[in-house]
């Protein structure tokens, strides 16, 4: 179940022992992209507090993030909305947080509670901490408060600022605990996928007082259902991932709504109600390797980001040819880096960067620190379902980029991002005692916004811009690099990136490509790029390359079947390679129409509608599958002819399974 804050919570339900989740009193995940409705800030530090898009305590992002400055010593507090409690004696109390130290200090969080609008606060759990790292908190309370109808929780920070670079939190709960009860807390299959057969996996807490040792499970995806009873103990407020036998079979280019419900436990005859978790899904026709972004905020009159862009420096060592990279200077702290911009300063109101060293991997906050060899390899090891390509070159002080941004699923308003950096620079020296600095930004093209586009499965968009560097903080024009990415501007996901390759010839990509089966042959044509001399073709199957530097502008596979959906072509330049151009695989328009057993299907190729006329049987039940065999109509019959609608369909071939007085029948017609 979507996590959301319950305000002023009744409590006077007839609970059963079987109840299908606990009484949630507070239940804050802090997803949303500004703070909670209803929560306050109250103490020192009410400028402090905001939501960040990391996830470093431990959660999902986004998380509540607590930042040092602007310094201050004492008690920092956020305030829940007020609740009614007067039913309630006790209760759990769970929190994720993560602290992040400047040396070695000590500070204190806690959680208190107040029946009085905050004059008085009683507190029902503290602790002291002095080194970074997640802790998760999870304590049954009581409080003076407890049996009062108006009262506000809240979570506190107690000590100086100026100790801690951050604190973050999230999923702040307090609920009370029945015998028998579970909560969905996740989908773990996910946003985008590539086609073909894919677990499904979720992920249950027991919120309960008593173990889980079985439960009946189910997930439906367009309409089918797949139930199974699953087998393991899950200990009371511990949570576990589970996964069914089945896979389901993701057709390419298609979007999903997939729910998973638990209907029963521990063999329970009641049945559950309401716990469901809904999410969609977005089948792409292929993937492709990750280039992580690297976002780096940073300034030449930061003391602590020396140290990081140590670290980050020996991080790009080691992955040379892996990353994308753009650093943003800063206006602070006091008078801030010579190289500032206001597009870097837009770029830091996007991220709600409020003071530096920061850095963001793929659009993911990172926190105070260099990015953590772990998160980056995982980054580059994650599958990406779009890719982005580019060239530039310099004539004089003026700067010439085509980029192509390409994407394996529909996407929707999503942004471009191109930056013009400077490899290294040493004329922004300040106060922090380093004298170069790397990966400069000095232009962001057109803007700090983007560039919005839409972008269907298997194409792509270009974009060209042309600008004189004369106006930027530019140093040597021979040393500039361009960085290229693809976002989700509401999400900050970013989908891939790629610098851009330095050489006066754009790699562009191919044009009319087709792909289709007729028979036993797999045949793939395109055109050749509009402009540009490419060495060779790479040609992909199913995400697998199939043949490598063709020369022609087609290419046929003489072994094709049914487990064949997707083709890719990609052109290959002396410098570097185009993105990708790809469709999801046809039949021919040459199929004949079927006669058999005295069943005639016309006509076929069809475009709106079908019919089947039976002579000397009657047909019975008519169903339609596609070509992964999911049926996707049933129909009663009972005469000797039929009509059926397929203008809805998606184009692609559909099998048929005729009943009729004299036993089935199975035939294939092509909807264009």
């Amino acid at each position: 179940m979507r996590k959301t804050l319950l305000l002023a919570i009744a409590l006077l339900f007839s609970l059963s022992v079987f109840s299908q989740e606990n009484i949630y009193i507070i239940n804050e995940s802090f997803d949303g992209s500004t703070l909670p409705q209803g929560w306050t800030k109250m103490g020192s530090g009410t400028n402090n507090w905001y939501i960040s898009t990391s996830n470093i305590a431990g959660g999902k992002p986004n998380e509540l993030h607590l930042q040092w400055t602007p310094p201050f010593n004492g008690i920092a507090r956020f305030v829940s909305p007020t609740v009614d409690l007067s039913d309630v004696s006790s209760a759990i109390i769970a929190l994720k947080h993560y602290p992040s130290f400047f040396g070695s200090h000590t500070a204190t969080v806690g959680v208190a509670t107040s029946s009085d609008n905050g004059n008085t606060w009683n507190t029902v759990w503290s602790d002291q901490y002095s080194e970074n790292g997640q802790y998760t908190i999870l304590e049954n309370i009581t409080s003076p408060d407890m049996g009062k109808s108006s009262v506000k929780f809240c979570f506190y920070f107690e000590g100086n600022s100026n100790h801690i670079s951050s604190w973050y939190f999230d999923d702040f709960e307090v609920y009370t605990v029945e015998d028998l009860g579970v909560e969905l807390t996740s989908i773990d299959v996910p946003s985008t996928v590539k086609f073909g057969l894919r677990p499904i996996s979720f992920t249950i807490k027991n919120s309960g007082s008593s173990p889980i040792e079985s439960m009946v499970a189910s997930y439906t995806i367009n309409g089918e259902t797949e139930q199974q009873t699953f087998f393991a103990n899950v200990p009371s407020m511990e949570s576990k991932e589970f996964t069914f036998s089945s896979k389901y079979n993701f057709a390419p280019g298609e979007d999903y709504n997939i729910s998973v419900e638990i209907s029963k436990l521990n063999d329970s005859d009641e049945e559950l109600t309401d716990v469901v978790l809904s999410k969609e899904i977005a089948s792409a026709l292929s993937q492709t390797q990750r280039t992580p972004m690297i976002e780096h905020f940073s300034s030449s009159t930061c003391g602590p980001c020396v140290a990081v862009n140590t670290q980050m420096a020996a991080l790009t060592e080691n992955h040379e040819g892996q990353y994308t990279y753009t650093k943003y200077t800063s206006n602070g702290p006091g008078l801030g880096d010579p190289y500032f911009t206001a597009e870097g300063g837009a770029r830091m109101t996007y991220y709600n960067v409020l003071g530096v060293p920061q850095t963001f991997l793929n659009g993911i906050d990172q926190g105070y620190n260099a990015i953590s060899e772990d998160n980056f390899t995982a980054s580059y090891n994650e599958p990406a379902f779009a890719d982005v390509r580019g060239t530039f070159n310099i004539e004089g002080n003026t700067i010439n980029i085509k980029a192509d941004f390409m994407s394996y699923f529909n996407m929707e308003n999503v942004r471009a991002f191109i930056t013009v950096n400077e490899t290294t620079t040493t004329g922004n020296v300040a106060s922090n005692g380093e004298t170069e600095f790397h990966h400069v930004m000095m232009k962001m093209l057109e803007d700090a916004e983007g560039n919005t586009m839409n972008i269907n499965a298997g194409e792509y968009q270009h974009l060209e811009f042309s600008f004189d560097m004369s106006s930027t903080f530019v140093e040597e024009m021979n040393d500039l690099e361009v960085a290229l990415w693809l976002q989700n501007y509401e999400t900050k996901e970013i989908y891939n990136s790629h610098y851009a390759y330095e050489n006066n010839e754009h790699v562009y990509p191919v044009r009319n490509m087709s792909a289709e089966i007729n028979g036993s042959n797999l045949k793939i044509s395109w055109n050749a790029p509009e402009t540009g001399n490419p060495t060779g073709y790479n040609v992909y199957v199913n995400g697998e390359l199939e043949a490598e530097n063709v020369n022609a502008l087609e290419y046929t596979k003489t072994d094709a079947n049914q487990t064949h959906k997707t083709a890719e072509v990609v052109a290959v330049y002396e410098n570097g390679t185009s993105v990708a151009v790809a469709k999801i695989i046809t039949a021919g328009d040459n199929v004949e129409e079927i006669i058999a057993d005295n069943i005639n299907i016309y006509p076929n190729p069809t475009k709106d509608f079908v019919k089947l006329n039976a002579h000397g049987t009657q047909l019975k039940t008519i169903k339609v599958y596609n070509c992964l065999g999911m049926m996707i109509e049933e129909i009663e019959v009972n005469a000797n002819e039929v009509e059926i609608n397929i203008s809805g369909y998606n184009s692609g071939i559909y099998f048929i399974n005729i009943e009729t007085e004299n036993g089935n029948q199975i035939q294939k017609v092509l909807k264009k």
